[in-house]
C-alpha cells in the first residue's frame, strides 16, 4: 500500500515536471530567430510595395505620354479639318461666284441673241413692206397714176422711235443695247435708269420682259434680295409669254434662298423643273434645289 503511495507520488511529481517544462518560456535564441525571420517578411513587404510602386508609376507615366500623344494627333487632325473646310467654303464661294457671273454672260449672249433675232425679224417685215410699196408705185406708174400719200406716214409701234426729254429720238434696239451693255459692265445704277426708260417708252415691245428681267437682275448683283423678288413677279405675271418667266422664276428662288426663305425657295425651284424641264434654267434649279437640301419633285404627302 505504502510502495502504491510513492509510486503515484513520483508519477504526479513526473508529470509537474513535464508540465512545467511545456508551459515555460521559449529560450532567447528562439525568439530572435522569430523576430529575424519576421523581419526578413516585412523586408520583403515592403520591396514588393517598392516594385510595385515602381511598376505603377511607369506605366502612369507611358499612359501620360500616349494620352498627351493622342490629344496632339487630336488637336492636329482638328486644324487639317479646320484648313481643309475652310478650303471647300473658299472653293464653294469661288465656284458660286463664277457661275453667277457665268449665268450673267450667258444671260447677256442669250439677249443679244434673241435681240438679234426680233432685228432680222423686223428688217424681214420691213425688206416686205418695202417690196409690197414698190410693187404697189410699180402699178400705180403703170395704169398713170399718181403716188402722192403712198410714201408718207412713218412711224410708231413697238419698233419706233422712243421719245426723248432732250429731243432728240433713240429707238428702242438703241436704249436696249446701251441698257444691256451697262448691266454686263457693272454700271448697275444706269442700266436700271435705261431698262426703266426701256419699259416706259417700248412696253409693248418683244424684249419688254427682258427689261423686266433685268431690273431684278440689278437689285441682285446689289443684294437687295426683296427687291429683286418683286421684279421677278413681275416678269412672271405682267409677262408670261416673255423669254424670261424660267429664268426669272430661277433668280427669284435663289434670291428667296439668300433671304433665308428656305420653304418658297425649294417652291419656285421646283417650279422650274416641272414648267421647264428640259431647260439650262431647269438643271440650275436642280442644283440649287440639292444645295437647300431639296428634291425636285414634291411629295403628295406634304401637298
Amino acid at each position: 500500500m505504502r510502495t502504491r503511495w510513492i509510486v503515484l507520488g513520483f508519477g504526479v511529481l513526473l508529470a509537474g515536471v513535464i508540465a512545467g517544462s511545456m508551459l515555460a518560456p521559449p529560450p532567447a535564441e528562439a525568439v530572435a530567430r522569430e523576430i529575424i525571420e519576421l523581419q526578413q517578411q516585412v523586408q520583403q513587404l515592403l520591396q514588393s510595395q517598392r516594385d510595385m510602386r515602381s511598376v505603377m508609376d511607369t506605366n502612369n507615366a507611358t499612359l501620360k505620354t500616349l494620352v498627351q500623344q493622342s490629344l496632339d494627333s487630336i488637336t492636329q487632325l482638328n486644324n487639317q479639318m479646320g484648313s481643309l473646310q475652310k478650303t471647300v467654303q473658299d472653293v464653294q464661294a469661288n465656284s458660286g461666284s463664277r457661275i453667277d457671273t457665268l449665268t450673267t454672260q450667258t444671260q447677256g449672249l442669250s439677249d443679244n441673241l434673241q435681240d438679234v433675232q426680233a432685228r432680222v425679224s423686223k428688217l424681214s417685215q420691213q425688206l416686205t413692206d418695202v417690196q409690197s410699196l414698190l410693187q404697189s408705185i410699180d402699178g400705180k406708174i403703170s395704169s398713170g397714176g399718181s403716188t402722192s400719200g403712198v410714201i408718207g406716214a412713218g412711224g410708231g409701234g413697238p419698233g419706233g422711235n422712243a421719245p426723248n426729254p432732250t429731243g432728240a429720238p433713240i429707238s428702242a434696239d438703241t436704249l436696249y443695247q446701251n441698257a444691256l451693255r451697262d448691266y454686263t459692265s457693272g454700271k448697275y445704277e444706269l442700266s436700271r435708269q435705261e431698262f426703266s426708260d426701256y419699259l416706259k417708252n417700248f412696253p409693248t415691245s418683244d424684249l419688254a420682259g427682258n427689261a423686266q428681267f433685268y431690273l431684278g437682275e440689278v437689285d441682285y448683283a446689289q443684294s437687295n434680295f426683296q427687291g429683286a423678288v418683286t421684279e421677278y413677279d413681275k416678269v412672271i405675271f405682267e409677262y408670261p409669254k416673255g423669254h424670261k418667266v424660267g429664268a426669272a422664276m430661277l433668280k427669284k428662288g435663289m434670291a428667296e434662298a439668300k433671304l433665308g426663305q428656305k420653304a418658297s425657295a425649294v417652291r419656285d425651284l421646283r417650279e422650274v423643273v416641272r414648267r421647264f424641264p428640259a431647260s439650262d434654267e431647269a438643271r440650275q434649279a436642280s442644283s440649287r434645289l440639292k444645295e437647300l437640301g431639296g428634291t425636285t419633285t414634291q411629295h403628295s404627302s406634304a401637298r
